[in-house]
């Protein structure tokens, strides 16, 4: 048997970083990576899935039939398909009697010639109206949202907003979900739930308690999940049954329950499943049927979450345009780790080589796809994950969309620098996104900052994806930004306007970062001078000269931050923090009714309200 090929599995030997200086990989890397992705052929084998576009003629030697996806079936001759298969996920039906998946694509992403948008960027957990409990949730984001529209906006881009794993410590990262295909049920505004009426004495205790949360700006998601736990396990316990509830089952399926058996798992045997026992470490063991009929109720309890966290999410989506987000990876530890086990890297995890922002470089703690076993699995992984964002979606930002083509893998246990990349099949994964993105009438949005390879913008735009200009690096003024991209001052990992022109975000960076980055602070204070043509003017003066520049941008979607609109100096995040500062922690320092009034935010809606005139896709709503 011959030794894996690296560049055949995709592992790159060397590669160039942000100077243009060539890095080798260390041995031990490749032979970690290989390892993980059970490499013991020179080659990776074939795998029976076929993505192609719908312009192409379709060529299988040993195809006879194609089943399609509407349940009829068409003959093959000669092993070949004019162009025009229906798009979709079809099965080749082959001589031998084994079928393999097609996929046809159109190629390109949907994007309305009309898109042209503005709107806010929302960490909803900080975002809190007086009724909240402690966290901004889904009715805070319905209100936010009206406002918005009749401000003027046309979208909302959310933090993810993705289902972490159950139990006390919360995670407090958006960025690490135990599940990219499910919501967290913190987001749930309990009072508007089915029988919460009826039930109102019965939650009034934790309604209390979770309403006192407010009077502290830092989030405590633990008392906020023991809040709603309490209440949320009240209201289940006198839930009679709805058809609506039965039919989001039959329509979720065996994904559903999956998440939802994990999550009962979790709580009875902790939150990771390698210490659980043998027979439930795995979603194929016999085992693990018993215990689910043995815990159905509880099992059930978590499906019925999932439905609440749909509706409310659905009416949300119903007042305004909603942007999701997806994390590049998921927790090696949660629910798609464990129902997907197969499709992942074990013993691997994803970050960035060191750069001029992160000279250490960043383990981000996610565990990615195995492109081959991603490959094998027909693609079914990534295909529910992309679906699964776009459900209540009118756009998706990608983070880290040059986890399309390729991702910096790092061998647990070694530093960062250690790492090297692994290469993707970019173009089956770019096709499946632009086939969701028809299918959801939801344009797509590559987060392509950092270290970025030409070929990922020429993909972009050629697929109709959308690029992310960030004014802090760009060198040239928002009026000159490309058509084709979101335009925003900042985002969530990087400086307020607030933070930048005080020196507050350097302070904090010297006291919690070990090489705090002065020269990109000096950068930014200095673009913001420019915009300004002065020094000595006061904050909100200068955020509102910043979003004046911001509206020149002929980008389709421009993009403000509630950060920005109520003059806060500290961003939700510093990257290569953890323990160190409250991240993704701090609300918002006003609720949402006083944002309504707030002259800052009233200031920067009328700038943005003079674009050119347009609204999102779903501007034909009242």
């Amino acid at each position: 048997m011959s030794a894996p090929e690296p560049s055949a599995w995709g592992v790159a030997e060397r590669y160039e970083d942000h100077g243009g200086v060539i890095r080798q990989a260390p041995e031990e890397t490749i032979a970690r990576i290989l390892e993980a992705m059970d490499a013991t052929t020179a080659r990776p084998p074939e795998a029976s899935v076929h993505v192609t576009l719908q312009s192409d003629e379709i060529k299988s030697p040993t195809a006879v039939a194609i089943e399609l996806e509407d349940g009829s079936s068409e003959r093959v001759t000669d092993g070949r398909l004019a162009p025009g298969v229906p798009l979709g996920y079809h099965r080749l039906v082959h001589a031998n009697g084994t079928t393999s998946r097609l996929i046809v694509s159109p190629g390109r992403c949907f994007l309305p010639e009309d898109l042209e948008v503005w709107g806010w960027a929302v960490q909803l957990y900080a975002t809190r109206s007086r009724e909240s409990w402690g966290i901004g949730d889904l009715h805070d984001l319905q209100r936010l949202a009206h406002w918005a529209r009749a401000s003027g906006a046309g979208a909302l881009l959310l933090n993810p907003m993705d289902a972490v794993s159950p139990g006390i410590p919360q995670q407090t990262s958006p960025y690490f979900p135990s599940s990219r295909c499910f919501l967290d049920p913190l987001y749930l505004r309990v009072e508007d739930l089915p029988g919460a009426a009826e039930a109102s004495e019965e939650i009034s205790s934790a309604a209390t308690s979770g309403r006192g949360l407010n009077s502290d700006r830092l989030i405590d998601r633990d008392r906020v999940y023991a809040a709603k736990m309490e209440a949320l396990g009240s209201l289940w316990s006198r839930f009679s049954g709805d058809r609506r509830f039965d039919m989001y089952r039959a329509e979720r399926g065996q994904l559903l329950s999956d998440f939802a058996t994990f999550t009962a798992l979790s709580e009875s045997y902790g939150g990771d499943p390698s210490e659980w026992p043998t027979g439930l470490q795995r979603r194929d063991h016999g085992e693990l049927e018993l215990w689910r009929g043995e815990n159905e109720s509880r099992v059930l309890f978590h499906e019925w979450l999932q439905w609440l966290l749909d509706e409310q999410m659905k009416a949300a989506h119903l007042e305004i345009d909603l942007i999701q987000d997806l994390p590049v990876g998921v927790d090696p530890t949660g629910a798609d780790a464990w129902i997907w086990q197969d499709g992942f890297a074990e013993g691997t995890g994803v970050g960035a080589p060191p750069d001029d922002l992160n000279t250490a470089g960043q383990r981000w703690g996610l565990v990615p796809f195995d492109p081959w076993k991603l490959r094998a699995a027909e693609y079914e992984p990534f295909i529910q994950t992309v679906r699964a964002a776009l459900r209540h979606a009118s756009g998706l930002r990608l983070d880290h969309v040059m986890g399309l083509f390729r991702l910096f893998w790092i061998p647990a246990g070694m530093p960062p620098s250690a790492g090297t990349y692994v290469q993707y099949p970019a173009h089956d994964l770019l096709n499946i996104l632009a086939l969701e993105s028809h299918r959801a009438d939801a344009y797509m949005i590559g987060e392509d900052l950092g270290t970025v390879e030409p070929v990922v913008r020429r993909e972009m735009a050629a697929r109709a994806m959308l690029s992310y200009r960030v004014l802090w690096f760009e060198e040239t003024e928002p009026a000159e930004y490309p058509r084709l991209a979101l335009a925003t001052v900042t985002n969530h990992d990087l400086p307020t306007i607030a933070g930048v022109w005080t020196g507050a975000d350097l302070e904090e960076q010297q006291r919690v970062l070990a090489a705090p980055n002065r020269a990109g602070a000096a950068a930014m204070r200095a673009k913001l001078q420019k915009l300004a043509r002065a020094e000595d003017i006061d904050v909100e003066t200068i955020i509102e000269a910043a979003y004046r520049s911001l509206a020149q941008a002929p980008c389709r979607v421009v993009i403000a931050t509630l950060e920005d609109a109520l003059g806060v100096e500290r961003r939700p995040n510093i990257p290569g923090t953890t323990f160190e500062r409250p991240n993704w922690s701090m609300s918002l320092p006003r609720t949402i009714e006083e944002l309504e009034e707030d002259r800052l935010a009233g200031a920067i809606v009328r700038t943005l309200s003079r674009r050119r005139s347009g609204t999102g896709r779903r501007g034909s709503r009242g």
